[in-house]
């Protein structure tokens, strides 16, 4: 996930150098999430010379995943950090040079036959920056952020060994992270705001048969208590009134897990984005921008998963491909 665009500063010792300040890319992708470096990939064996920018490791949300099973070729599945480096190498290796930012989004210029974004000029721009993980919005979930509250358990899962742990959420990350916490944690407590998990049922079946993870379903966190690390969820049942009295569920930590919001904030105003903030695109992945195209978790579409975004990012790439072959027509 793309941490959003910075000015470029200079690269990494193992990052493909970027020419000087004077050169035009074919192919500009921002962001080396699965579709961002699916992109490159395309991108640079169709033959167009390609710059992926990114701030941070690659691999985007899918970096910090414990396992990923259901990507195809992978029999038995591998860790998230695994296949994102097997797609950065394979980028790398078609010619697609990655360039690391840092500073402001300052001179954004996405209209202009040859686009700007964070010192890097493209005649073709991939927007895949993905999606940062959604917040619940509770008082004490700020407060208590890096005290207990954690939005990734692969990261912050092996602090909470033998502890009581919260996940909060009900679709496959929220399960899958589950599951990863029941070999940890003593106890993991799964709060669901409706009656049926929206996760896989192949998902929800690994999770049931776990011995130490129970379950809150039809219920609701209205907050998260403690003075200097988190020591409680308060709950209460789903359409629950003020004269409710909240349910006190002991934790040591807190695992949220209720959907994400699009790093798209950096084009408003540039592309057409929909009420949740995605960015809207036709079926061949072009914004109303020319040249100008989005894949992966930031576009609006109706299903996000690794085989999605590396879809979007192969026919994003082409799509570009096509474009400008046309006007060098």
């Amino acid at each position: 996930m793309v941490r959003l665009l910075r000015t470029v500063s200079q690269t990494s010792v193992n990052e493909t150098p970027a020419a000087g300040p004077g050169q035009v890319w074919d192919l500009l992708v921002i962001g080396a999430g699965p579709a961002g470096l699916t992109a490159a990939l395309y991108g640079a064996r169709a033959g167009l010379s390609t710059v992926v920018l990114e701030r941070g490791p690659v691999g985007g949300q899918i970096a910090v995943v414990d396992r990923v099973e259901n990507y195809p070729g992978f029999p038995g599945g591998l860790s998230g950090a695994e296949l994102a480096t097997k797609m950065e190498e394979q980028a790398r290796l078609s010619g697609a040079a990655f360039v690391s930012g840092d500073g402001s989004a300052s001179g954004l210029d996405l209209a202009s036959p040859v686009k700007t974004v964070a010192g890097l000029r493209a005649r073709a721009v991939i927007i895949a920056t993905g999606a940062r993980p959604r917040r619940l919005g509770l008082p004490g979930e700020q407060r208590l952020g890096g005290r207990g509250v954690s939005y990734c358990a692969t990261c912050d899962g092996p602090f909470f060994r033998g502890r009581r742990v919260v996940v909060i959420g009900g679709g496959d990350s929220a399960v899958t992270e589950a599951i990863f916490l029941s070999r940890l944690a003593a106890t993991v407590t799964v709060v669901h705001r409706r009656e049926r998990f929206r996760a896989a049922p192949s998902l929800v079946g690994r999770l049931r048969q776990a011995a130490n993870v129970n379950f809150r379903l039809g219920r609701v966190p209205v907050d998260i208590v403690g003075e200097e690390r988190v020591e409680a969820v308060l709950l209460k049942p789903r359409g629950a009134g003020e004269e409710v009295e909240p349910e006190r569920l002991e934790a040591e930590g807190v695992f949220i897990y209720v959907g994400l919001d699009p790093e798209s904030g950096f084009v408003r105003g540039h592309v057409d984005l929909d009420d949740q903030g995605y960015i809207v695109t036709d079926e061949v992945l072009r914004t109303r921008v020319p040249r100008v195209y989005a894949a992966g978790d930031v576009r609006a579409k109706e299903l996000r998963q690794v085989v999605t975004a590396a879809a979007d990012g192969a026919l994003a790439a082409m799509t570009a491909e096509r474009d400008l072959a046309e006007d060098e027509a």
